[in-house]
């Protein structure tokens, strides 16, 4: 554990005695640090590599309070005396790089945003709508206004299932997609973890996150990073458009489209995720 600002962080790292440059692996927000198991192993075999849990997931402290994601992320490089790294952010954990990148552009080598969210990005209400009818209609909609309140006197373990896998499926499968479109390696180890977030978030604190002023979606043209874009084609067409506003609106950036591949590639194509990366990184630490 290292204390971040106000919370206490769980992390990991891994690599050689001299790593050629470090790297920092940001999660999902439907996940914890070990949606990136084999990421962690395989860029450990030429850098230092560090992996955490955001607040509010896996062993990390609650997300109570004000929060910014952001914010945590340099406080972690600082507390273990990171001075520059590659950022390699998934889903909402690229959009958390992305605004590091702009707060301090020196201390970011790279940027690989995978399936990435986008801070101040408006999601089209298709996708809203998508997401209530697939995912929100698992659970009882009395129940789930508790839940999300805070007001529910227990947290049905059924219901936390029933939206884990709600979830998985339209997210991490692709709206288009079966389950049996996912291992059951991979799938068991995506509910879990949406598990675990679900029934975080439903009965530990109610935080505000704080994001940049001005939005990093208007702030695309500043970054100076070399940056990987990685979409999956099976992905939520909302999350897709995101890719490539940022393939589009960073300058130089790269964009990597993986057929047949939802919202998790890192864990659902680890292998080719692992060389696409280890290849990218060559080139930020050459």
């Amino acid at each position: 554990m290292v204390k971040a600002r106000d919370v206490a962080i769980s992390w990991e790292e891994a690599g050689p005695e001299q790593p050629a440059g470090t790297v920092v692996l940001l999660h999902a927000a439907v996940a914890d640090m070990r949606m990136w198991d084999h990421q962690f192993a395989a860029l450990a075999r030429r850098h230092r590599v560090v992996r955490y849990d955001l607040r509010g997931h896996g062993r990390s402290g609650d997300a109570d309070g004000e929060v910014c994601h952001h914010e945590d992320l340099l406080a972690v490089m600082d507390a273990l005396r990171i001075e520059r790294a590659a950022l390699i952010g998934s889903s909402m954990g690229g959009a958390y790089a992305v605004e590091a990148a702009l707060t301090a552009p020196s201390r970011v080598a790279g940027l690989v945003l995978i399936g990435s969210g986008l801070a101040g990005h408006q999601w089209p209400q298709e996708m809203l709508d998508q997401a209530r009818e697939r995912v929100h209609s698992s659970v009882p909609a009395d129940r789930l206004a508790r839940y999300r309140a805070g007001t529910a006197d227990r947290v049905d373990p059924a219901d936390v299932r029933a939206m884990a896998e709600a979830h998985t499926l339209w997210q991490v499968a692709g709206p288009d997609r079966g389950r049996d479109a996912l291992s059951g390696e991979v799938w068991a180890a995506a509910v879990e973890m949406c598990r675990l977030v679900f029934e975080r978030s439903w009965s530990g604190p109610r935080p505000a996150e704080r994001l940049l002023d001005p939005p990093a979606a208007t702030r695309l043209s500043e970054i100076a990073a070399p940056t990987l874009v990685i979409n999956g084609l099976a992905d939520v067409p909302g999350i897709q458009k995101v890719s490539g506003l940022l393939a589009a609106g960073i300058p130089g950036a790269r964009r990597l489209d993986l057929p047949d591949t939802g919202h998790l590639p890192p864990l659902e194509r680890s292998a080719e995720v692992s060389a696409a990366l280890v290849t990218f990184l060559s080139e930020v630490f050459p």
